[in-house]
């Protein structure tokens, strides 16, 4: 009983229970129409055969007078199945017919008898053998009544019969919709039921776990598929705060001891007021690489939620392309490096030039870096090309590479695939890349340049653009 009781306090069961009986209040109103309709059918036709038959005797009168018309009369009333035939004086007195007594008051009607009334026929003494009947009655210029009706046991039967049969029907549907609607809903309890249980292992601190999806592709299966995908991005938020959360802890850990020793150093050791300058330019320069790796983190925060994309313009990229290229410049030379600006394309982007500005400066600056790391011939390249419905900057380097199982990986905020972290950089260079190009509605992509690292930004051209 208490499953019940839960079953109906679901949403589901009240609008099934609702619309059962809106369907039974419908099919209610059917069975009385349908009823009254064929009743009133068979009254129709039993009317029309009534006009029928008092024109027949009409014309016998018309051909042999009264004589004529009552032995017809006689004739007729008594085959079986008969009409109702009645020939009364002007007393009321009844002189020939199949009728015993009448409902006071119905020969007085002159024509067509509105009202179903009450007869008995001869031979029948019992009070249950009292009739319903519909008749017209004539009135002969001497008085004399005569009356021809037609008995309504038939489409009395009939309406009982289409009553039953419908009713029947409905009850059987009736049962049949309860059935299904118990059944039903017992099912979508359970449904809910097991992904109630999920949720509550899920709050619980299993982030692992997942809503049952039991494969018929119904509304449950959509929503826990799409529950599903949110608690997938959850647990990847969730994996990547962690893992920043560690790598601040190993990546500012350091600088910070460094500050306060040197800051002791300079208290306890430092005479001269060179010495107190020397410490706090190094604590200076220690306190910018913290703010620039705190503003990295900020930018890639915003990035990712899409503060900047009020700040796009349509532009070419490759006027940005030129000035990084004479930007880095004197650093590729002090480096030992080639920087060449390839091929570029004059389509127009959405971009925001100055985060792409950046992005593009992070690449060179990383492959001028990992490529002047391999003595003679480190060569980068700063150039453009088309594919299909997107327009690329590439930056490629003949330097070491990344290992291609490693290139999902370099995209995370504070990784470096140098794991002692002795040379600089915040590991955040990448990760504010893919921030950016999502922002665009592109992508990052590494790619073997055999030697070294193809790093790709997808943009998608403008539709139309050249």
């Amino acid at each position: 009983m208490s499953r019940f009781a839960a079953l109906m306090r679901t949403t589901a069961a009240r609008l099934s229970a609702l619309y059962l009986l809106l369907f039974m209040l419908g099919a209610i109103a059917l069975v009385i129409y349908m009823t009254n309709l064929s009743v009133s059918l068979l009254t129709n036709q039993t009317q029309q055969s009534l006009s029928e038959e008092v024109a027949s005797i009409g014309a016998a009168y018309n051909r042999g007078g009264i004589p004529l018309m009552v032995r017809i009369i006689d004739r007729r009333s008594r085959q079986p199945g008969a009409y109702l035939y009645l020939v009364a004086d002007p007393a009321g007195r009844i002189l020939a017919g199949n009728v015993e007594s009448l409902q006071p008051g119905v020969l007085d009607t002159d024509g067509m008898v509105e009202r179903a009334f009450t007869y008995q026929r001869y031979g029948e003494q019992s009070a249950s053998d009292v009739h319903k009947a519909i008749a017209v009655v004539i009135a002969l210029p001497n008085g004399m009544r005569i009356l021809v009706g037609r008995d309504l046991g038939e489409p009395e039967r009939f309406r009982d019969i289409v009553r039953r049969a419908l009713m029947l029907a409905l009850g059987i549907m009736g049962v049949g919709a309860f059935l299904i609607w118990y059944f039903v809903g017992r099912r979508a309890l359970a449904r809910i039921d097991q992904l109630s249980s999920a949720s509550h292992r899920i709050m619980d601190g299993d982030l692992t776990g997942r809503l049952p999806i039991s494969g018929s592709g119904d509304e449950f299966d959509r929503l826990s598929g799409s529950l599903n995908a949110m608690l997938g991005r959850i647990q990847e938020l969730n994996d990547g705060l962690k893992q920043v959360s560690d790598n601040i802890a190993h990546d500012l850990k350091t600088p910070l001891t460094r500050l306060r020793n040197r800051a002791e150093a300079a208290l306890t050791s430092g005479r001269l007021t060179k010495d107190y300058r020397s410490a706090l330019e190094d604590i200076i320069a220690e306190s910018d690489q913290l703010i620039r790796t705190f503003n990295a983190i900020l930018m890639i925060s915003r990035l990712e939620a899409g503060y900047s994309s009020e700040s796009m313009q349509v532009m070419p990229a490759a006027p940005v392309l030129r000035d990084v290229a004479d930007l880095y410049e004197p650093v590729a030379e002090d480096a030992g490096v080639s920087l060449s600006l390839g091929e570029l394309d004059e389509t127009p982007l959405r971009i925001n030039r100055e985060l792409v500005g950046q992005t593009v400066s992070n690449l060179v600056d990383n492959a001028i870096k990992y490529a002047g790391g391999e003595g003679a011939n480190a060569t980068v390249t700063l150039s453009m090309e088309r594919q299909d419905k997107n327009v690329l900057i590439v930056v490629a380097d003949n330097g070491p590479g990344i290992p291609e199982e490693s290139h999902d990986r370099v995209t995370e905020r504070f990784v470096r695939l140098e794991e002692s972290r002795t040379q600089p950089g915040l590991g955040l260079g990448l990760s504010l890349a893919k921030a950016v190009m999502k922002l665009h509605g592109g992508s990052l992509r590494l790619e073997d340049n055999k030697p070294g690292l193809r790093a790709v930004l997808a943009f998608p051209a403008p539709e139309g653009g050249g």
